[in-house]
């Protein structure tokens, strides 16, 4: 079975990312090929990314930086869940993936965005970042609109093609996964 944790990428008050991310478990719930966990960034409080090195070159020695690497260690693929802040990332969600690289490595991603355009803009800076630390992302998103998807900006409240949607992604993500699984197994050194 393929673990994707659902990250909520913002920790802001107010935030909707925590709700689009359980909304993101259940409907992967029905499924048989994956289960999906909920990771929530303000379950991980992360410093501010201060290290004398990058990760790429040395992994940071902090505590809570090493429990956010065991939690992405342990998963083989991602949703991520973002809103879109000036036309980009959280910055506590690009702390989050800045905070780490080898624990990314070959784990395919999906995309699930917010905001008044749907948070596309977001998704795309997303995209790039996580193309840096070998992360491939899958074609498929799902961009929720403030103006339809939500009642009052506030409530959730997709439509049924915005749960489709959600399915396509968990489809090819699933698929990735698979497909990755021998490139994330340990090799052995030669």
């Amino acid at each position: 079975m393929i673990r994707i944790g659902v990250v909520a990428g913002s920790t802001r008050p107010g935030r909707k990312a925590d709700a689009v991310a359980r909304w993101v478990c259940e409907v992967a719930a029905g499924r048989t090929d994956v289960a999906a966990e909920l990771v929530d960034l303000a379950d991980h409080p992360l410093p501010h990314f201060a290290e004398a090195l990058p990760p790429s070159m040395a992994p940071s020695g902090r505590p809570a930086i090493r429990r956010w690497g065991a939690t992405v260690a342990a998963l083989d693929a991602f949703v991520f869940v973002t809103p879109e802040y000036n036309h980009s990332v959280p910055g506590v969600l690009k702390d989050a993936i800045d905070a780490l690289y080898q624990e990314w490595h070959h784990k395919p991603a999906g995309l699930v965005s917010y905001g008044v355009h749907g948070g596309t803009r977001a998704a795309e800076h997303l995209r790039l970042v996580l193309g840096q630390v070998s992360v491939p992302v899958v074609r498929s998103q799902v961009a929720l609109s403030l103006h339809t998807d939500f009642v009052a900006f506030r409530d959730l409240r997709p439509g049924p093609h915005q749960r489709e949607a959600v399915g396509t992604v968990l489809d090819e993500v699933a698929a990735w996964a698979g497909a990755l699984r021998t490139l994330r197994r340990p090799q052995p050194v030669r």
